[in-house]
């Protein structure tokens, strides 16, 4: 396939241009012309969001860079079984609002460790501290990066070098320069305009088809299935149904990328009715990521790489100055992918390591200084990264991409449920889970992965589930025989009276939960 670079029109520049334009002057009105606290919270927005940018930073950060290419090329091969991915994160996403964000709020944290460490002390902060920012380098940073730089590569041309270093500069550039508050502002306008190019191209890829009765018809049956036998070997539906879970609670309630935007919430509120409307964006990744695939499956049934799917739909379906577009819808989930990482990983090295451990009488205006140097040396650290990935080959990023989250996981699935949801975890069996549990998940891992890859090893969502179990039983076990750790439980995180949601809040979320019983009740017995 060509790049779409050698299909473009002057217009199509033209487009682009205006586009950056727009961009760049958002990020300067809101970094430079809006009056600004001289106190004011570089991480967290100045604790200023409400639930619109919430929901839009949080989808911003998830529909990163590999979801267009990965959903698309899924669906192609698959059907919707994918959209569980999306569709069953709301049940996840409803813990954040209920069980964690009063706790978080409520402790008034700016990061997850911090959060940990007022439960189980200084010791526990600092490790989760270092995991986090290794996670965050490894899982959101260079494997972000990696699937951008295979796409810009795929659009203009470039190599993968040149690619990732635009996108790492122009990022970095607007992290350093607003924060938090910056992502959210641009997030709100990528993510409409995202919608909007999506939706053209599943419109188009509709009309072309021949409508939705016929694309229907054309594809297999099980393809419109959410749940799919248990003897299916990409999604069967007890590792949707066990293993998902402990993906999900990591993803949606204790990663520092994807929370980090509710603790900038105005309000506990706000960033409850936040969680509940990335609810309702997780609908459309199904309609506009994983449809484009299966429409692609009708339309071109023979292409030898599912993966170049998106690409293909958009080089054959867009006009002239469309495709401009795509380039842009491109830009901006790389930019709100990798700003917010960056942002996340200046959070927690700034607030967690350096203000804690070494300069605690650190001015607002050094910790600023400071985030925006680890800022450019996390770009620095993940482009090294990416470009040793580059060098793997073979990869499937979306099929890795999932594993690695699956045994990245258990450990702090189980750390912060133990820890929020029994009073008597001790920190010795929650430093337990996070150095050697998280040891052991990952030497599973590589074994699954790259040591002794066979058709023997359950399907790798049931081997996350597997050690969940494990971790769980160890955390009950030292916990409840570490007599000396129960006399040393801090009860800082642990409120007598915590804030309960309110009508609204319950009305939106009960309102989400029967749309998505009613999508479950349709997409199943096809």
């Amino acid at each position: 396939m060509n790049a779409i670079y050698d299909l473009l029109k002057p217009v199509d520049f033209v487009i682009v241009g205006i586009y950056l334009f727009i961009l760049i002057a958002i990020g300067f009105w809101v970094s430079y012309m809006q009056k600004k606290n001289k106190e004011e919270n570089l991480f967290l927005a100045n604790r200023s969001l409400g639930w619109a940018s919430i929901g839009f930073t949080m989808w911003g950060t998830n529909v990163g860079p590999s979801m267009l290419v990965a959903s698309a090329s899924a669906g192609y091969q698959t059907g919707i079984v994918a959209g569980n991915y999306a569709w069953y994160a709301f049940v996840f996403i409803l813990m954040l609002a209920v069980v964690f964000a009063p706790r978080y709020l409520g402790a008034n944290v700016s990061t997850l460790p911090e959060f940990l460490g007022k439960r189980f002390g200084e010791h526990t902060r600092n490790i989760l501290a270092w995991y986090t920012l290794i996670t965050i380098l490894i899982s959101w940073l260079s494997l972000g990066l990696f699937a951008g730089g295979v796409l810009i590569k795929q659009l203009l041309g470039l190599d993968m070098l040149l690619s990732v270093m635009v996108m790492v500069v122009v990022s970095t550039l607007f992290v350093v320069a607003g924060g938090l508050k910056t992502i959210a502002y641009t997030s709100v306008f990528q993510m409409l305009l995202l919608i909007a190019v999506s939706l053209i191209l599943v419109v188009l890829g509709v009309s072309k088809a021949g409508g939705i009765s016929a694309i229907y018809e054309k594809t297999p049956s099980n393809f419109w299935n959410l749940f799919q036998p248990a003897s299916d070997k990409n999604c069967p539906w007890p590792a949707i149904l066990l293993g998902y879970p402990i993906m999900g609670v990591w993803f949606w309630c204790t990663e520092q990328s994807m929370v980090q935007s509710v603790l900038g919430a105005k309000s506990l509120k706000q960033g409850q009715l936040g969680a509940n409307f990335i609810g309702w964006l997780k609908i459309l990744d199904v309609p506009l990521f994983i449809i484009p695939g299966v429409i692609c499956f009708v339309l071109y049934p023979h292409l030898k790489n599912p993966d170049e799917a998106y690409l293909v739909m958009v080089t054959n379906l867009f006009p002239p100055g469309m495709k401009g577009l795509i380039i842009v819808v491109l830009v901006a989930c790389l930019i709100s992918t990798i700003g917010a990482s960056l942002n996340s990983v200046s959070t927690v090295f700034t607030m967690d390591i350096y203000v804690k451990k070494y300069r605690p009488q650190a001015s607002n205006r050094e910790i600023m200084r400071i985030g925006r140097i680890v800022t450019v040396a996390g770009a620095l650290i993940s482009v090294t990264v990416t470009l040793a990935i580059d060098n793997i080959k073979g990869l499937n990023l979306f099929n890795v991409f999932q594993s690695v989250l699956g045994f990245l996981a258990p450990p702090m699935t189980v750390a912060f449920l133990f820890g929020v949801l029994w009073k008597k975890t001790t920190p010795k069996a929650i430093n337990y889970v996070l150095t050697a549990g998280t040891a052991f998940c990952l030497l599973v891992g590589i074994l699954n992965l790259w040591v002794i890859p066979s058709s023997n090893w359950p399907h790798f969502l049931l081997l996350s589930f597997y050690l969940f179990v494990v971790l769980s039983a160890m955390t009950y076990l030292v916990s409840l025989f570490d007599k000396k750790g129960a006399l040393q439980i801090q009860q800082a995180v642990y409120y007598k009276s915590l804030a309960k949601p309110g009508k609204q809040v319950w009305a939106m979320w009960g309102l989400l939960f029967a749309v998505m019983l009613g999508l479950y009740i349709l997409f199943n017995g096809h």
